[in-house]
């Protein structure tokens, strides 16, 4: 008898991996089952196809002008709905190609995707890429919102083998057509087709079918009306899959002709889209509606913007940008541009652009000085003077002598702004100028007094109204209210008058200074037959040219320049800029009263007889309520009315707690500038990446 063989011991290792299998493997039919029954669920609670068909996607906007005019309709479009079977068979092909080329076999999620999506997730950055097919696409864009993480990732996968489970392939592409945004504001193949070739979607052709399925990675930057050449490009990567897998041959692909392509002309734009791209973007903060329709009301003056745009092209010299900001007394935005074309460049120089201001500058400077005590009447020296190894020479080429802080401003004089500097401390005139609305770094160095610190043409128009505010505060605004469509109120915009920056007698004395400018000194081309007080700026080699005034409530900004910051011959601020500001204020202003300003106009010494007399006006003739009665060097009668019976009105008290906090002090101390020439500058807000201006280059920045 032979005795049995015993079998073998497994060794532990091998038992514990057998264990290992059998838990995988039933670990591995539970959660295909609860998968199933997710799956199931969610299919469940879907919507019905019709459902899906009619839902919305997107907000409509309506922007009105101040006269409730509609200046522009914005939101999606959409075009008819294309049945599966009416949709060219080109489309779907090219769509398939280049989105999902595994559609007809996945279901729903695509695992080779998913797996090289990982891979390269892992190998870069961590971020959750490339892993979406088409149906997943869907159920983003229907259910969920395409914030990046691997959450979303998870429910969008199970959204979609949902879809699958529910609808037939050819619903999820017939739906997945007509509902995907191809830029422009263009939801669906047909809106698409329409908007950028002009014929419905059941027309397309190859060439046209590849440019359409190209938008979908990237609408704004492959959109044939902003680029046709990326577009164009796009296309061939699509004709190139489409070929390599089969769906078209070369000969088909080189039987395209340049006539099969013929891109619809774009619907006109104009200046008016400047003013929407920087009012709508602040609905965000604004108002939470997203999804119903909309009404915006807007602070935009349409005789006004015209009259704006006319300025701009008839005054602007060739080959040159310009932009103009024009601001009511409360700041609401009445007209505003953005360059001399939108469709050729959407890039707004009114707000977004940074450039140096010249001798614009000074209204801080002479504010500063107004506040430390110099009135316009106060006597300074036009002389040659060197601060820590910088010489400012002025644009006449010469040294004035003793003058008036009047005669130094209507002039320009840059000598006289440098001594200011000096006296009063760069760090306080910087302060002013954060204090006025001034959003960019403001350098302290001796130079910073003749505008070589960057700003922007909304801040300097800014300052300016809130001087012709008597000192308020005046903050732009583009939004008045926004409604539903049924007129409910969302939004209603109240202006605060409340922020006193200055006071009222440095603000009078200021506008003292600006009117004169305008009246006998640089600005004079920017008379209107109406008091009007301004200031110019031009910034050295005539790369940059300003003007900025206020008269009858409207304050409004002028700059030109080229956008590469090239020299402009003959470019000065009391000249193409002054001239524009002029014909747009002309018809502006026209329909408004004349407001005299709180101060008389006052020749500066260069324009006076040589007695003083005609200077502080004659004793004998001076003007009622008290005639006879003598006045001072000031224009304030000697001696107290009778029984001391004169009620003078308190000033507003200045926000000292807000104004700190507006300058920064509020947060960290920001050190003041000695007076003495030796003083370091010290910059008041944080530094910006290009280096400050040298000494020698600031001298150059004239008026």
């Amino acid at each position: 008898m032979v005795a049995r063989k015993s079998a073998p011991k497994r060794s532990p290792a091998r038992r514990l991996a057998g264990r290992l299998l059998k838990i995988g493997a039933i670990a591995a039919v539970v959660a295909a089952i609860a998968l199933a029954v997710t799956v199931y669920i969610q299919a469940s609670a879907l919507p019905s196809y019709d459902a899906l068909k009619s839902s919305p996607n997107g907000q409509m906007i309506r922007v009105r002008a101040a006269d409730g005019s509609v200046l522009l309709s914005l939101g999606p479009s959409y075009g008819e709905w294309i049945p599966y079977r009416d949709i060219p068979q080109v489309m779907k092909d090219a769509m398939v190609s280049v989105e999902d080329r595994r559609y007809w076999s996945h279901p729903g999620v695509d695992p080779i995707g998913i797996a090289r999506g990982i891979r390269v997730s892992f190998q870069r950055d961590n971020r959750v890429r490339g892993v979406s097919t088409i149906t997943q696409q869907l159920a983003r864009n229907v259910f969920l919102s395409s914030n990046r993480s691997w959450t979303r990732k998870v429910r969008e996968g199970l959204l979609a083998l949902a879809l699958e489970w529910k609808f037939s392939k050819q619903d999820i592409l017939e739906l997945y057509l007509n509902r995907v945004y191809f830029g422009g504001g263009a939801y669906g193949i047909d809106a698409a087709s329409r908007r950028f070739f002009g014929h419905p979607a059941t027309r397309l052709n190859l060439a046209e079918a590849a440019i359409i399925a190209g938008l979908v990675k990237a609408p704004s930057n492959y959109s044939p009306t902003a680029d046709a050449e990326a577009a164009l490009g796009r296309s061939q990567v699509v004709l190139r899959l489409m070929r390599e897998q089969g769906r078209i041959s070369q000969a088909e692909i080189d039987a395209i002709g340049p006539d099969d392509v013929k891109l619809a002309p774009s619907p006109r734009q104009n200046s008016v889209r400047y003013f929407t791209d920087w009012a709508l973007p602040q609905l965000d903060t604004l108002i939470d509606e997203t999804i119903e329709p909309i009404e915006v009301w807007t602070t935009l003056d349409p005789a006004m913007q015209k009259a704006a745009d006319a300025a701009i092209s008839a005054n602007v010299p060739a080959g040159v940008q310009g932009a103009l900001v024009s601001l009511d007394r409360d700041g609401a935005v009445r007209a505003m541009v953005g360059g001399t074309d939108y469709v050729t460049s959407i890039y707004n120089r009114a707000t977004q652009a940074t450039r140096q201001s010249g001798s614009a500058f000074k209204l801080f400077v002479y504010l500063a000085a107004l506040e430390a005590g110099y009135t316009p009447e106060d006597a300074v020296v036009d002389e040659p003077v060197t601060i820590n190894g910088w010489s400012p020479r002025n644009s006449s080429r010469r040294f004035s002598g003793k003058i008036t802080l009047r005669t130094a401003f209507a002039y320009s004089i840059n000598t006289i702004a440098a001594k200011i500097g000096q006296e009063v401390g760069t760090s306080t005139i910087a302060d002013m100028a954060r204090r006025f609305g001034i959003s960019t770094p403001v350098f302290t160095d001796p130079s910073m007094v003749l505008g070589t610190s960057d700003v922007r043409l909304i801040d300097m128009t800014r300052a300016f109204a809130s001087v012709g505010a008597k000192g308020v505060a005046v903050v732009p605004y583009g939004i008045v209210k926004v409604t539903t469509a049924n007129g409910q109120l969302l939004y209603e915009h109240h202006a605060d008058m409340s922020r006193v920056l200055v006071a009222p007698g440095v603000a009078a004395q200021m506008t003292d200074l600006l009117q004169t400018a305008v009246n006998t000194g640089t600005g004079r081309a920017a008379q209107i037959g109406r008091p009007v007080a301004g200031k110019t700026g031009t910034t050295s080699s005539n790369k940059d040219g300003w003007f900025l005034g206020f008269s009858s409530g409207l304050t409004t900004g002028v700059w030109m320049g080229r956008d590469n910051a090239r020299p402009i011959a003959g470019l000065q601020g009391g000249r193409a800029p002054a001239a524009a500001f002029a014909a747009f204020m002309r018809v502006a202003v026209a329909k408004r009263p004349v407001e005299h300003f709180d101060t008389e106009v006052t020749l500066p010494e260069w324009q006076l007889e040589p007695d003083d007399e005609a200077y502080y006006g004659d004793p004998d003739a001076s003007p009622p309520p008290n005639p006879g009665q003598q006045v001072d060097e000031n224009g304030l009668p000697i001696g107290t009315p009778p029984d001391g019976a004169v009620d003078i009105e308190a000033p507003p008290r200045l926000d000292q707690s807000w104004i700190d906090e507006v300058i920064g002090r509020a947060q960290r101390p920001v050190p003041r500038a000695s007076p003495s020439p030796a003083a370091s500058p010290t910059p008041v807000a944080t530094p910006p990446a290009r280096p400050s201006p040298s000494p020698a280059a600031a001298a150059r920045v004239t008026n």
